[in-house]
Formats: structure tokens, C-alpha cells, sequence
């Protein structure tokens, strides 16, 4: 019996490396839908134009950097629409805060770069669908990268951003809301 219970302990002692943590992307805000919070502030849309809290673990070895994306490929427009793009966080970043996405504000992380988005100028641009178009997907999605500056600056378009992230990306990891407007 008292053999049982070693076994029983060195397995739960042990539990913790065997089922370690993946790179994950996680939100306390964000649900399955996309709130007001959230929603573009413009263009038909009355939202707060506020961009979510975000937080990862599980950061994969290697890491000098993280990048985050968000991406409507329902925009139609032939190439989706880029909501969201920034780079150069620092690796030892485990968290952006609500409306970090606002340049103004001064919230993100010191060094982090927020590029052009489709709505052309840098920062966080909420979803806001056109009328009638259907159910939009939104994939946030971080990257792990193995350089700590992508060497861009906040004009680069999303084209160039999106080809610096996939020569340097370690691993990624996504989470994804919808939106009807």
C-alpha cells in the first residue's frame, strides 16, 4: 500500500513538467463576441474603439521579442482587414493592458512599435463590419520572435510587417472573436 502512495506522489510531484504550458494567448475581457469596447468608434459604428486586454504564457525559449496581429479576413476587400499590429515588446512582457493599442495614451510597453493598420494611420482600429456583410472572424494573434527589433517603424504596412514576422517568428499562438454589425 505504502508503495501505491510513493508512486501516487512522485506522479503529482512530477505532473507539473510532464503537462507544461503551451504558448497560449488568453484575454480577461474578450469572450466569443466582440463588445462596444471594443468596436471601432467610426464609420457607422459607435464603439469605444478600446483594445482588449491581453496576457500569454507559456513563452517558448529563444524568445527577444513579441509581436500581436489582429486580422478580419471576412473584410471584403480580397486581403482581409489588419486591425492591429504591434512589434518590438519586449521579451520579458507578459501582458498588454485595455486601450494599449491607443499610441496616445502610453500604455504599451516601452520600445513597442504599433504600425499602420488598414484604417492608415498606427494604433488599434476596433471591428466595424460593413452593414449586411455577415458574421466577421477576428484572429489575435501573438508571435514569439527570435530578434528583439523587426528594425520597422510605424509606417510600415501590414504586407511588410506580417513578411518581418514570419523570418523571425519562433512560435505563435491565436485566439479568435466574431462581430456582426
Amino acid at each position: 500500500m505504502k508503495k501505491k502512495y510513493r508512486l501516487l506522489i512522485f506522479a503529482l510531484a512530477i505532473a507539473p513538467g510532464v503537462f507544461s504550458q503551451t504558448f497560449t494567448l488568453k484575454s480577461n475581457e474578450l469572450g466569443g463576441q466582440a463588445t462596444q469596447t471594443q468596436v471601432f468608434n467610426g464609420f457607422g459604428c459607435t464603439g469605444k474603439n478600446i483594445s482588449p486586454q491581453l496576457s500569454w504564457v507559456g513563452t517558448p525559449a529563444g524568445t527577444r521579442s513579441f509581436a500581436i496581429t489582429i486580422h478580419d479576413e471576412n473584410a471584403p476587400t480580397g486581403s482581409g482587414w489588419w486591425h492591429w499590429l504591434i512589434f518590438d515588446i519586449p521579451a520579458g512582457t507578459g501582458e498588454l493592458k485595455a486601450d494599449a493599442g491607443n499610441p496616445a495614451k502610453g500604455i504599451a510597453p516601452g520600445g513597442a512599435i504599433q504600425s499602420t493598420t488598414d484604417f492608415g494611420q498606427p494604433g488599434y482600429g476596433g471591428p466595424c463590419p460593413p452593414e449586411g456583410s455577415g458574421i466577421h472572424k477576428y484572429t489575435i494573434t501573438i508571435y514569439a520572435l527570435k530578434t528583439e527589433k523587426l528594425g520597422l517603424d510605424s509606417k510600415a504596412n501590414p504586407a511588410l510587417v506580417g513578411f518581418y514576422l514570419q523570418q523571425n517568428v519562433i512560435e505563435k499562438a491565436s485566439l479568435v472573436f466574431y462581430y456582426k454589425k
